[in-house]
């Protein structure tokens, strides 16, 4: 493993003439030669090398320890609902042993609800283990960024092929273009004219940066350390030799790899894991509480004793007896736990990913849905998020008719596509003299290409000389040709082609940093040979003599001429536009003969560098244009959208101070006139700031530039001390971090490099801006639907706990045993409750301002109504067991049919002391096909007996439940203003719920294993009867929660935002 922690003094036998600076940027070359103790001409001998590897290790980055495979399964159950879960199916697992035949259960049907818990629990831990292991991809991706191979000398000999792991610091490596640079190096000689790196996925710099031999600052950030390539860029133009300064780990991509290790550890949990290990832990006291309740009120019934002198004497314990009221408390843990929620849960961000996924929002970690309804801050990157990441022209300036005057064009477009935008006003088909030569030298002098890749357009080569091809087919052909039939011949860049056979290239004098012009040679078609120039317009007009007008014509270039076109310049620079001039000239009088022979006598001064100046002399200036990397025409209306939605967005990008300004005024993060000198600063500028939270709380939109990746990471950790949800957005090496760290990472997908998207939760298959917008109102309807099948699930377990604490409270026989309770929790109930996620989101979704984290997801009023609501369950549940052994009729609902016999309230409440009735007979009842007689036995009325009266309950439960999710359609909406065929998907739940009852009702088999007999038709009306009135009572409920809500929802002043330990 690479160990490239260690410092990078590593020469122990330097020269005494040892720099005082430390860093390999700040010294010379000689200095970083002394300092690495290696000659470049020969580099390391075979014995330094193998000292160093001792030292440094390889160069490649570290894999982290994974987690065991032990402790992830613990990590699983390290959640208050799991754990309660456990306990309960433990217990039960327990209990089935011990008292197999108790209340009704038979043999194996003991077994049934510990064994279900199990399989909920496994099936939760897999899932779990699942996502977990996917979580470190980013490393693995990360990895594949490094070069796998290097040209490098050593002991005076050149190695072409080795492999790039084997490089230590002090080694001297070749690149040349196209080639992916394997370690950070110190540029120590040029071997073309200049050397150019696409460093953007670590720098976020928006075009290729060009380096250098010279020294920098000590003190320089990253982009501006031009004397360094860095692992993983890439040579786009040029060659050079290096010396490698650090390798593996000490590189700047293996501080990346550091800080996503750091940044993955501190996960968090989501807003509503948080919320439901809250409520978790509240039902763990909730149900400690009721337990120990419901023991104290039967402590009689299996502990008795006698006073004698006033102490108690004589204890009488029934282990029987405890043993059925501890399986009364364990029913009780399993009513108050809603089972089925983790299910319903994973299903409705299931069914709220598959919509996203329409919207080209990818989700990779399925509770950032739920994250995003609650974002309150977007971090984005600016380099290809809201902007296309695609240089093209947007501004055209060309010479007037007359001396003195400049006429410009407005481009339009903003991707590679010759047929994304128009020229506005131009003279299609007419183009005059000056325009042409703007065209010409724009195709001829020029390497790059662009393709059509299906439906995307990629830059070959320089971005800026691929836009400048674009620029060419906007503008057309002199004689008209039709860009649509070009295209339609597969030919993306036709116009460019006809330039090029009309003016054959001859020659090319290459751009160097000096002169910062390129020009070609071309023999035209009219036989005379041309020079044509283009490159920095103050260079190229400083070289210039001539300007040509309108019509072709040319006159000499005066100071007024000159400043116009610089204060044009200017403008242009001011509005963060790269502007590039074109300029051309007749051939010196050596090359008029020359055709591109290397024997020709003109030849020789092509070959060295410095002529190029002289040659590029005496020129005739014929425009220039402003480029930019530009903005996603959606981004404006996404970021105003952002504003109704009360999400504030900050833009944090590697570019530079300037150009970033002007994008965030022409997308709307501020205004055209603010002013923004408080609320733009560079990343070093931010960390130098001695308040950086309250920097941080400004209203409206903020920018970060310049911005490193540490300083990406410490804006988001920050933001979410201060109790912001943040989503941050990027496509970059230098993003991943920060994407890791944000409570939801959002990565592109077309241009985000896969360091970044493995990195994210969830990635944007249209590197779309407006796409999260989107996201964020689909996030707060699915958290919308989730609130509502979660008060759905709560108030049907409140309803549960209440029918067992008011059996075991009025002493009468066990209503419901645990494995009926289960059914209802995990089956019955989770259809309705699934369904719930579909209801419709509100028009108004997106005009109202984020939820806060800490909102809770039940309210006192909520929690009041479904304490009323739970209650009537308990009551309705416990009343139909009671009416079934003590009337014969209810409501007119005949209840004598199949004979049973009726007792007192006083013998039902009492039903343990009937070994002790004298003369207490029943007569047999028939249930279905079945027929119940007690003669040898009695008093198993009680026990075999109630399972008619238990099978009332159950179904009168799971008929006020599916009412009950009508209810839940709308939190404080009544069912005729909200009826309930909005949501269709909620009536064929309830009709599914419904058959799956019917299913264990009278299919034999599985009504044995639930202890229960089918219903009669009477049966099924006093069901009915009881059922129905849930609505009319939460109908009343929701009527005084409408004509309170005003008091309720009044506005509050937000908490003052603490630092979270």
């Amino acid at each position: 493993m690479g160990k490239g922690g260690e410092d990078l003094g590593i020469n122990k036998q330097t020269s005494g003439s040892e720099s005082s600076n430390s860093e390999p940027w700040a010294k010379d070359v000689r200095e970083c030669e002394d300092h690495f103790g290696v000659s470049v001409e020969k580099g390391l001998t075979t014995d330094d090398v193998a000292k160093r590897h001792q030292i440094y290790g390889l160069n490649e980055l570290e894999k982290p320890e994974g987690t065991s495979l032990f402790k992830l399964i613990l990590e699983q159950f390290n959640d208050t609902l799991v754990r309660i879960l456990l306990a309960a199916a433990v217990i039960s697992f327990v209990l089935a042993f011990v008292d197999g035949d108790e209340g009704g259960e038979m043999g194996i049907t003991a077994f049934v609800e510990p064994l279900v818990i199990f399989l909920i629990l496994i099936v939760n831990a897999v899932v779990g283990i699942w996502q977990e292991t996917n979580a470190e991809k980013a490393l693995e991706a990360l990895k594949e960024i490094q070069s796998q191979q290097a040209t490098v000398t050593r002991d005076g000999v050149k190695l072409s092929s080795l492999p790039a792991k084997e490089l230590v610091p002090g080694d001297v490596v070749e690149l040349r273009v196209g080639d992916k640079v394997p370690a950070d190096m110190r540029v120590v000689r040029l071997i073309s004219s200049t050397l150019r790196v696409e460093q953007g996925s670590l720098t976020g710099e928006s075009e290729a940066v060009s380096k250098t031999t010279k020294a920098v600052e000590e003190n320089a950030d990253i982009q501006g350390k031009k004397c360094i390539v860095f692992a993983g860029t890439t040579v786009v133009n040029g060659s050079c030799v290096c010396l490698v300064t650090h390798t593996g780990m000490s590189t700047e991509i293996g501080r990346v790899h550091s800080q996503i290790q750091e940044a993955s550890q501190h996960e968090e949990d989501t807003p509503l894991k948080k919320k439901l290990n809250e409520f978790g832990e509240a039902l763990t006291m909730i149900i400690g509480l009721i337990c120990a309740l419901v023991w104290l009120i039967n402590v009689k019934y299996f502990l008795s004793w006698e006073s004698v002198d006033g102490w108690p004497r004589n204890f009488k314990f029934s282990f029987e007896k405890c043993t059925y009221y501890f399986e009364i408390a364990v029913a009780l843990a399993v009513a108050a736990i809603p089972e089925g929620l983790p299910a319903v849960i994973t299903t409705c961000l299931a069914l709220g990913t598959r919509k996203m996924a329409q919207k080209n929002a990818l989700v990779r970690k399925l509770p950032s849905v739920e994250t995003l309804g609650c974002t309150t801050v977007i971090c984005s990157d600016k380099t290809g998020t809201l902007t296309t990441n695609q240089m093209a022209v947007s501004k055209l300036v060309a010479m007037g008719s007359r001396i003195g005057t400049l006429r410009s064009f407005n481009v339009e477009g903003t991707s590679f596509d010759p047929r994304d935008g128009k020229i506005e006003d131009w003279p299609v088909g007419r183009m005059d003299t000056n325009l042409q030569m703007i065209a010409k030298i724009a195709a001829i002098c020029n390497d790059a290409n662009v393709e059509q890749s299906e439906n995307q357009f990629v830059a070959r080569g320089m971005p800026t000389e691929a836009a400048l091809k674009v620029l060419v087919e906007k503008m057309g052909f002199p004689e008209g040709a039709n860009k649509a039939s070009s295209l339609a011949n597969g030919d993306v860049l036709r116009c460019c082609r006809l330039w090029s056979e009309l003016e054959q290239r001859i020659a090319t004098l290459e751009f160097d940093r000096d002169r910062k012009s390129m020009g070609v040679m071309v023999d035209s078609s009219s036989g005379t040979k041309l020079l044509l120039v283009k490159g920095a317009v103050e260079n190229v007009l400083e070289r210039s003599t001539h300007i040509q007008l309108l019509d072709g014509s040319t006159q000499e270039l005066d100071q007024y001429s000159r400043d116009l076109i610089l204060q044009s310049l200017h403008d242009m620079s001011m509005s963060a536009l790269r502007c590039l001039g074109f300029a051309y000239s007749d051939v010196p009088s050596d090359f008029a003969t020359y055709d591109g022979s290397e024997d020709h006598p003109a030849h020789q001064q092509l070959l060295n560098p410095s002529n190029y100046s002289s040659i590029e002399s005496n020129l005739t200036f014929v425009g220039f244009v402003g480029l930019r990397d530009p903005p996603r025409k959606e981004v404006r209306q996404a970021i105003a959208d952002c504003r109704t939605a009360g999400i504030r967005v900050m833009v944090i990008t590697g570019d530079n101070k300037s150009t970033a300004e002007a994008i965030c005024r022409e997308i709307g993060v501020f205004e055209a006139d603010e002013d923004i000198s408080t609320r733009s600063l560079t990343g070093k500028e931010f960390m130098d700031v001695k308040d950086q939270k309250n920097h941080l709380r400004q209203s409206g939109g903020l920018l970060f530039s310049r911005a490193e990746p540490k300083h990406k990471q410490e804006i988001v950790r920050l933001l979410k001390e201060d109790g912001e949800v943040v989503a941050m957005t990027g496509d970059g090496v230098n993003d991943a971090p920060a994407l890791k760290l944000a409570d939801i990472g959002v990565a592109m997908g077309i241009s985000g490099t896969e360091v970044a998207k493995e990195a994210s939760d969830m990635v944007l298959a249209d590197d779309n801006f407006s796409t999260i917008v989107a996201a964020v109102g689909e996030g707060r309807s699915i958290y919308n639907n989730m609130k509502a099948f979660i008060r759905y699930m709560i108030s049907s377990n409140i309803g549960e706990v209440a029918s067992i604490f008011l059996t075991a409270a009025l002493g009468i026989p066990e209503g419901m045993i645990p494995v009926q309770l289960l059914w209802v929790n995990l089956v019955t109930d989770g259809p309705p409750a699934t369904a719930l996620g579909f209801n419709p989101p509100d028009k108004d979704i997106m005009k109202k301002p984020p939820r806060r984290s800490d909102d809770s997801l039940i309210t006192a009023w909520i929690l009041f109504r479904y304490l009323v609501i739970g209650m009537y369950v308990g009551v309705a549940t416990v009343g139909v067991f009671i009416i079934w052994y003590t009337h014969s009729s209810f409501m007119g609902i005949d209840l004598s049919q199949d004979g049973h016999s009726l007792v007192s309230y006083s013998q039902l409440a009492h039903w343990g002391q009937c070994s002790s009735w004298e003369g207490f007979k029943v007569s047999p009842f028939t249930a279905g096909s079945q027929t119940f007689s007690f003669e040898s036995n009695p008093c198993e009325y009680f026990h075999q007996g109630k399972i008619k009266a238990s099978t009332l309950s159950l179904s009168v439960l799971v008929a006020i439940e599916m009412f009950n999710s009508l209810n839940a359609l709308s939190e404080d909406g009544s069912l005729v203003t909200m009826p309930p065929w909005v949501n269709p998907w909620l009536l064929l739940a309830m009709a599914v719920s419904f058959g799956l009852h019917f299913v264990i009702l009278y299919v034999p088999f599985l009504a044995q294993v639930f202890g229960i007999v089918p219903l009669s038709l009477n049966e099924w009306l006093l069901v009915l009867a009881v059922s129905l009135p849930v609505i009319l009572i939460d109908e009343v409920l929701k009527f005084v929660g409408r004509l309170t809500s005003g008091y309720r929802y009044s506005p509050r002043t937000p908490p003052a935002k603490q630092k979270t330990e």
